[in-house]
């Protein structure tokens, strides 16, 4: 299961996220979930460094399905409209194929 972690301040404004895991829904090389939480995840750190004047920190941990992000200032709306568009990407992919492949949390930090 892919478990992703939404990290709001207090007014709600995202802080970052974090995504772990393999979704499991096909094999290796086939898993049409994994490959779209990646293509959506990888697509938004490209545009918050293409489009936003926030610093961002981002890692990956390749062998352990892992993406983490964290938004290092938030002055800029449009980081956090990719990073609500990357939330409704992920929601709908949940949606699609069921939150046995994918799971969402959103906690204030």
């Amino acid at each position: 299961m892919i478990r992703v972690k939404f990290y709001l301040d207090a007014d709600q404004r995202y802080k970052g996220f974090a995504i772990k895991g393999h979704a499991g829904y096909a094999a290796c090389g086939s898993d049409i979930v994994c490959a779209a939480v990646s293509a959506l995840s990888t697509n938004t750190v490209n545009s918050l460094t293409a489009f936003s004047s926030d610093r961002i920190k981002a890692r990956t941990e390749e062998e352990l399905g892992a993406m983490y992000l964290r938004l290092e200032t938030r002055r800029d709306d449009i980081s956090q409209l990719l990073v609500k568009s990357l939330a409704l990407g992920l929601e709908s992919i949940r949606d699609e194929y069921g939150s046995k492949y994918i799971k969402i949390l959103y906690k204030e930090a």
